[in-house]
């Protein structure tokens, strides 16, 4: 086999994982920070760094490939895993799936991640797990392949190479307007994200949400070079039937409305 040891490294995400609950009830903002009460369990409060666990596979011409062990910044929201934790992450992937990466053929991606992401006692292993391992699975397919992890996706997976450029999709984050500003000179392909996920910044009714696409859209036309003609992808988090309602044809209408 071609993996002949694991190694492990606690690190930091390059984010924050949040409590989505308590923002959504109403948590207000401090600068950076979120004031009040963590809702969700396992958050000590509404705001925290993310944590990350990195999994080194060494191979056996002794090169290291590695991904990234980390969850989506709202955990335990809808469905979602737990709050990472990384001692735990760290014991479960050292007694579990490590001994399994010493067993699979590293050349083969699918059936790698498909013998180490088996269920342990009827349970499916943590997607965090699953996500940062299957990145250093790929890395070591591409390099034992020669090829590009992008090649070994569209080969494992029988679909054709790519034949143009992948657009590239920002996020703005809460400092909207400036990212904005960055994103359009930099002729980002989508944007902005917005991060719309509290009732302040939706408004009564939608408005101020609105207004945020409206100056987007003229900030485009306004500061980006000749031609320049982005997507305008805006998440806001089931704001619109929160504060608009659960109607398909109210929520459509909104949508329409915001489109015009």
């Amino acid at each position: 086999m071609q993996i002949t040891d694991v190694l492990l490294a606690p690190g930091n995400g390059a984010f924050f994982y949040d409590d989505q609950e308590a923002i959504r009830s109403g948590a207000t903002q401090d600068g950076f920070i979120y004031v009040g009460a963590p809702t969700t369990p396992g958050f000590d409060s509404i705001r925290i760094p993310a944590s990350s666990l990195s999994v080194g596979l060494v191979l056996t011409d002794e090169t290291v490939v590695w991904g990234d062990m980390m969850n989506v910044q709202y955990s335990g929201a809808g469905g979602r895993d737990t709050l990472f934790d990384t001692n735990q992450i760290l014991k479960l992937t050292s007694r579990v799936v490590a001994p399994r990466l010493l067993d699979v053929d590293a050349h083969r991606f699918r059936n790698s991640c498909a013998k180490v992401f088996e269920p342990v006692e009827h349970l499916r292993l943590p997607l965090a797990v699953e996500y940062g391992v299957s990145q250093a699975l790929l890395r070591a397919a591409a390099h034992l392949q020669r090829k590009t992890m992008a090649e070994i996706i569209c080969a494992e997976f029988d679909l054709p190479l790519p034949t143009c450029r992948v657009p590239i999709y920002c996020q703005s984050g809460d400092s909207r307007e400036i990212n904005v500003d960055k994103m359009i000179l930099k002729g980002v392909d989508v944007l902005p994200h917005g991060l719309i996920n509290s009732r302040q910044k939706f408004g009564t009714d939608g408005q101020t949400f609105m207004e945020f696409v409206k100056w987007v859209a003229t900030r485009t036309r306004q500061i980006g070079r000749p031609g320049y003609h982005p997507v305008l992808h805006f998440d806001v988090y089931g704001w619109i039937g929160q504060e608009i309602g659960l109607e398909p044809q109210s929520i459509a209408d909104f949508i329409c409305k915001v489109a015009d």
